[in-house]
């Protein structure tokens, strides 16, 4: 049996087949070694009904995943599933490699990431070309989700936010300045809750100013990260994954169509092409 593991900053895909067939899909909290030990991981691990009931029959993983920038960080993870899987093997990958095998499967191409966070890169058909674009949520991430909640959250603290979307944030989220500052700089994980708190322009993108700010998002993305490496590489195909990415689609086509760019494809979810990749090889 493969397993195969898609992980964002806010959870975890998960895909249990054999045989060439789907035996179980489901979600997991997200498994990201800069948030999570590998105690933490194997706790994860056994609150789940499907990967206790197969533990023993998974010989192979491949797990790809924010957060695995360094061999260390990337030990993390590979001790927290062999803690659990005793009988696997296992793969780990950062993300951004997943989203390229997923995009291109053993095609050349330039790779971008805009989910809970945002990165790019050059995907060669068996590689990924390092690069230094993969800064997080404080330094970078422009465009993704939790950019989307920092501009949200700004813009509510300085009183900025139209009235109208003013009121509609404050009675769905309960909150005001105080309670909003905590979360960001005293709670755990904020990258996290920024990107939940992203989400409310998700059911209001008729509105101008989400508009606006979505297409200011998508031009910063593609200008610092997509357009050098266009230039790199000009006769490149550029594909996007993530749920960014896909929920906000004609605002992504227009700010490429302003940057004289076309996406050949925007993909919601890359853990299902990976899946049908890995389960042909096993």
């Amino acid at each position: 049996m493969v397993a195969v593991i898609y992980s964002g900053s806010n959870y975890a895909e998960w895909r249990l087949a054999a045989k060439g067939r789907t035996v179980a899909s489901f979600k997991t909290s997200s498994i990201n070694p800069f948030f999570t030990d590998e105690k933490h991981i194997l706790h994860t691990l056994n609150k789940n009904i499907n990967l206790i009931h197969h533990a023993e029959e998974i010989k192979r993983i491949y797990f790809f995943g924010a957060g695995v920038l360094t061999p260390a960080l990337k030990q993390v993870v590979v001790n927290g599933l062999l803690s659990f899987f005793k009988y696997a093997k296992v793969s780990v990958e950062h993300d951004i490699v997943g989203a390229a095998i997923a995009c291109c499967r053993n095609e050349p191409g330039i790779v971008c990431i805009c989910g809970s966070g945002s990165n790019a890169a050059w995907f060669d058909g068996k590689k990924i070309k390092a690069n230094n674009y993969g800064l997080g949520y404080i330094l970078a991430d422009e465009g993704s989700g939790n950019w989307l909640g920092r501009q949200l959250v700004k813009a509510y603290i300085n009183e900025t936010l139209p009235d109208h979307l003013r009121r509609k944030f404050t009675k769905r989220y309960d909150t005001d300045r105080k309670l909003l500052l905590d979360k960001v700089y005293r709670q755990p994980q904020p990258a996290l809750f920024l990107s939940n708190i992203g989400e409310f322009f998700l059911d209001k993108q008729d509105d101008e100013y989400v508009q606006n700010v979505l297409l200011n998002g998508f031009s910063k993305l593609i200008n610092t990260y997509v357009l050098p490496l266009k230039e790199q590489y000009p006769d490149a195909q550029i594909y996007f994954a993530g749920s960014v990415a896909a929920g906000y689609k004609p605002f992504l086509d227009k700010a490429a169509e302003q940057a004289g760019i076309n996406i050949a494809l925007v993909l919601k979810e890359p853990i299902n092409n990976l899946l049908t990749f890995y389960s042909s090889k096993n």
